[in-house]
């Protein structure tokens, strides 16, 4: 029998199951990721063997380009705040403190315990830092009107991060091809840092700011059609990370800069459709990902690394992260709960396997390759498990006991105002 047409089979049946089922699964301690990563290790050579093929490097890169870059899109027209820097205080912690932490306490571990060499440790750190703004779909802000501060910082994070984690994932790769620092970091800042964060910013904020001039003129020479609009959109993402990426800009960053600059304050409807065309782009694009990685993950090679992956997650997940997050967040004025979610919600996901396969691309290869590609999806795997069984019970604690505590507080200080 075709094993292209059971593979068909059996991904129809899992979007009816999930799409039918959706309104039980809410209600579980399960994400949609941790959902898919099962079917995905059934479809392998340990289940079912329908996926046979193991793809190469380039292939699962270019695949988590195009997910992670709706997914940044996706998380620039849900930011809400204005463009000040008090408005934006939980990021520029969450990316000026934690994720250089995040990076060098790995990087550290790496070197001092695992025994990598510094450029091989700071890039594994660079690869893990990103948190996944595919996956945390249940702790991001779900419409542009959310004020929440906990998932204003997790969202605007994904956003980032992705982006500006690539500096560093260069650092290592230069390290390994070059050796001495010395002869290279000089271009590193120019180049790296400084040209390719300003070319992204300054090209994402150009390019859609245009887009939505020429859309909005042309607005009363045709009628309205909704799927244009999105296309639109969709348009946006290609356009800004292509004219980036030919500037030798960093397109991840800019994407989600058109992202932020493409909201439309006075329409929030547009805003709200064009977020909806994407979030389901998003969701169609995560379930092939975490199928993918599901159906990649082998036995031996995941027990010959299990020792170093476990150091490297568990001090991840439940040492860096925490500790970084209370850190980089003291005098930040948030609830305590909201500090330490801060610290638990640093899911890995796709981001984490695009630089890990564009890092493959670029020189790393042979057993340094091995080894930190199964940490790697060690930690993604461990992640998307502690994570997906924990979201739904933890963000309905919060709701119901901060966040709803604090709108009651808001109202009762409306009341007093306008009372004296």
């Amino acid at each position: 029998m075709d094993i292209y047409i059971l593979d068909l089979l059996v991904i129809g049946l899992l979007l009816l199951t999930i799409t039918l089922g959706s309104g039980w699964i809410a209600r579980l301690p399960l994400s949609y990721a941790l959902i898919y990563l099962v079917v995905g290790i059934l479809l392998s050579p340990y289940g079912f063997n329908l996926i046979q093929v193991r793809p190469d490097a380039e292939f699962l890169e270019r695949v988590a380009e195009l997910v992670v870059l709706i997914s940044l899109f996706s998380c620039g027209l849900k930011m809400n705040r204005p463009m000040r820097f008090f408005a934006w205080r939980s990021t520029t912690r969450l990316i000026g403190l934690l994720m250089p932490i995040t990076i060098f306490a790995v990087a550290a571990i790496g070197h001092f315990i695992l025994k990598l060499d510094w450029g091989l440790s700071i890039l594994l750190g660079a690869i893990l830092a990103p948190t996944d703004p595919v996956l945390a779909s249940e702790v991001q802000l779900y419409d542009p009107s959310d004020r929440d501060e906990l998932r204003f910082g997790l969202t605007s994070e994904g956003g980032l991060n992705d982006a500006l984690a690539f500096p560093f994932v260069y650092f290592g790769i230069h390290w390994l091809e070059k050796g001495d620092w010395h002869t290279w970091f000089r271009d590193w800042v120019l180049i790296d840092v400084i040209w390719a964060i300003a070319a992204g910013l300054v090209v994402g904020f150009a390019i859609a700011k245009g887009i939505k001039q020429i859309d909005k003129r042309l607005e009363s020479f045709r009628t309205p059609d909704d799927l244009m609009e999105d296309f639109v959109a969709l348009s946006a993402i290609f356009i800004t990370y292509a004219v980036t990426e030919l500037v030798n800009g960093y397109g991840f960053l800019a994407v989600f800069v058109a992202g932020v600059a493409m909201r439309r304050r006075r329409n929030a409807e547009y805003t709200r459709n064009q977020l909806h065309f994407i979030e389901r782009l998003e969701k169609l694009a995560e379930i092939g990902t975490i199928l993918l990685l599901g159906s990649m993950l082998r036995f031996q090679p995941m027990l010959a690394f299990a020792g170093d992956a476990f150091v490297i997650a568990f001090s991840l997940i439940f040492v860096i992260r925490p500790l970084g997050a209370w850190i980089s967040t003291i005098g930040l004025k948030v609830h305590p709960a909201t500090r330490w979610l801060y610290g638990w919600f640093g899911i890995r996901g796709v981001g984490s396997i695009y630089y890990l396969a564009y890092a493959f691309g670029n020189g790393l290869q042979g057993q340094d390759g091995e080894q930190i590609a199964w940490i790697t999806f060690w930690t993604i795997v461990i992640s998307v498990f502690l994570h997906g069984v924990t979201s739904t019970p933890l963000m309905q604690w919060y709701e119901r006991n901060v966040e709803h505590n604090r709108t009651i507080e808001d109202h009762a200080a409306q009341h007093e105002e306008q009372g004296a």
